[in-house]
C-alpha cells in the first residue's frame, strides 16, 4: 500500500512539473510560428513592392513586429520604411 501511494504522488507531481513547463513552451513556439508567418508576409509585401519601390528589410526585429501584430505590424513596418 505505501508503494501505491508514492506512485500516486509521483504521477501527480510529474504531471504538474510537465504542467509547469508546458506553458512557457506553448508561448514560445506560438511566438516563433508568427515570427515565421511574419518573415513570410513580409516577403509577400517584398515581392509584390518591389514593382511599387515599396521594399521592407527582413530581420529578427522586423519577423517579430510582423508575427506579433500581424498584418498592421506589416503596414506600421511599409509606413516606417517609406519615412
Amino acid at each position: 500500500m505505501d508503494n501505491a501511494i508514492w506512485f500516486i504522488l509521483a504521477i501527480v507531481g510529474l504531471y504538474l512539473v510537465v504542467k509547469f513547463f508546458k506553458w512557457p513552451f506553448k508561448i514560445l513556439l506560438k511566438l516563433i510560428v508568427n515570427g515565421v508567418l511574419g518573415v513570410i508576409l513580409l516577403l509577400l509585401v517584398n515581392f509584390v513592392g518591389t514593382s511599387f519601390g515599396i521594399s521592407v528589410g527582413i530581420n529578427f526585429i522586423t519577423a517579430l513586429i510582423a508575427g506579433f501584430f500581424g498584418v498592421p505590424g506589416v503596414i506600421f513596418l511599409i509606413i516606417f520604411s517609406l519615412i
